[in-house]
């Protein structure tokens, strides 16, 4: 069974900055691409970013420029560095495993995701 642990989260003022981390179990991490996903309330979990096991890395729209996805695989960790946040940044942030296999689907789907953490929160106030 893979976990994974997010950390990072908590209340900054907008135009700030965050860093979260995500570290896994297990020993195949670097074989894996990984992604962020966030859901504020009564919205749909949204893909954030994601970092493929060779290091491409994707971004929503509403993220680009502003976060930078990283991977670490000597200790089994995700990074996502978060800058000039803003309101609508807020949400419960989670971080997925993503499944292997030419028909695992799209890196920006959540559904092809299989781990997920338990999420940490991120709060930008105005």
């Amino acid at each position: 069974q893979v976990q994974l642990v997010e950390s990072g989260g908590g209340l900054v003022q907008a135009g700030g900055s965050l860093r979260l981390s995500c570290t896994a179990s297990g020993r195949t991490f670097s074989s894996y691409a990984m992604g962020w996903f966030r859901q504020a309330p009564g919205k749909e979990r949204e893909f954030v970013a994601a970092i493929s096991w060779n290091g491409s890395t994707y971004y929503a729209d509403s993220v680009k420029g502003r976060a930078t996805i990283s991977r670490d695989n000597a200790k089994n960790t995700v990074y996502m560095q978060m800058n000039s946040l803003k309101p609508e940044d807020t949400a419960l942030y989670y971080c997925a495993r993503k499944r292997v296999g030419t028909t695992s689907g799209s890196i920006y789907d959540r559904s092809a995701y299989d781990y997920w953490g338990q999420g940490t929160q991120v709060t930008v106030s105005s």
